[in-house]
């Protein structure tokens, strides 16, 4: 199986004369009470990694209307999100919950012909539905004309494939292409050495990353890099290859630099994706 490396990896283009309207618009959908901060990272990765545009929508409803550390986020409600235009890459899942709002609004963001990434609560509730004999959110995805990714961690992918942890790690590679051709999307199956897989049994293994990516957070961060490069123009594809690539990468440098792996945070993790991508050659 091919191993990724740094030549593999596509990166956004930005020109001395460009606006911020030629570097892509990001949607974030998430956090419900309690996970807040699910969101919140997504976003300010995903803004960090050079989306033009980056807009953040809770669920709950007494979330705070400004991110005083990243002011340039722009709030809005999901209902509004919807009506964005244009919006180049929708992110939904992170701290979502699994309410019936949730499972409403991921409805109708695969009805939609937005770019998506799934992530976490946008997993689980595709997983329970299937479990209940609820076929139409798969229906949604098999039918969909743009792309999307989904990013599980192993519990998620054995929750999707109906199968046992043990059984997914024990061939992950199989697992990544049959969650990929399952659901129509680039699949991202997360964990030591993630593999990345597509519809038509494409599938790459990713070197880079350490045991500092073993803490909450940090899986937000990746779903928000992968979603911003995919509003700057990479196909999912590319942006799934080209994001695990340098979060792995950018925790390897933080370890490097004496940070980690015990206490590694995610938001560092974010950071240093911004140096990489604006120091990468």
């Amino acid at each position: 199986m091919k191993i990724l490396s740094l030549q593999d990896c596509c990166w956004p283009q930005r020109q001395a004369n460009s606006h911020k309207g030629q570097h892509g618009s990001l949607a974030i959908i998430g956090g419900d009470e309690g996970f807040l901060g699910a969101a919140l990272l997504a976003a300010r990765a995903g803004l960090l990694a050079g989306a033009g545009r980056t807009y953040l929508a809770f669920l709950h409803q007494q979330a705070p209307q400004i991110d005083i550390d990243f002011p340039e986020l722009m709030m809005r409600s999901p209902a509004q999100v919807f009506a964005l235009n244009p919006l180049d890459s929708l992110a939904i899942g992170p701290g979502m919950g699994q309410s019936s709002h949730a499972k409403q609004l991921l409805t109708q963001a695969l009805s939609s012909n937005i770019p998506l990434v799934l992530d976490a609560d946008a997993l689980n509730i595709i997983a329970k539905a299937h479990q209940d004999g609820d076929e139409t959110l798969m229906h949604l995805m098999q039918q969909r004309s743009a792309h999307h990714v989904i990013t599980p961690h192993v519990g998620e992918a054995a929750r999707l494939m109906g199968c046992d942890t043990q059984q997914v790690q024990s061939q992950r590679s199989q697992t990544a292409i049959d969650l990929a051709q399952r659901y129509h999307a680039v699949c991202i199956l997360k964990g030591a050495q993630s593999v990345i897989a597509d519809p038509n049994g494409q599938c790459v293994t990713n070197p880079t990353g350490n045991a500092g990516l073993a803490s909450g957070g940090t899986g937000d961060v990746l779903c928000g890099v992968v979603a911003s490069l995919i509003a700057q123009g990479l196909s999912a594809w590319q942006a799934s290859t080209t994001g695990c690539f340098i979060h792995g990468l950018a925790a390897d440098q933080l370890l490097a630099q004496g940070i980690g792996p015990i206490g590694m945070r995610a938001s560092e993790v974010a950071l240093q994706i911004r140096r990489i991508l604006n120091h990468h050659e």
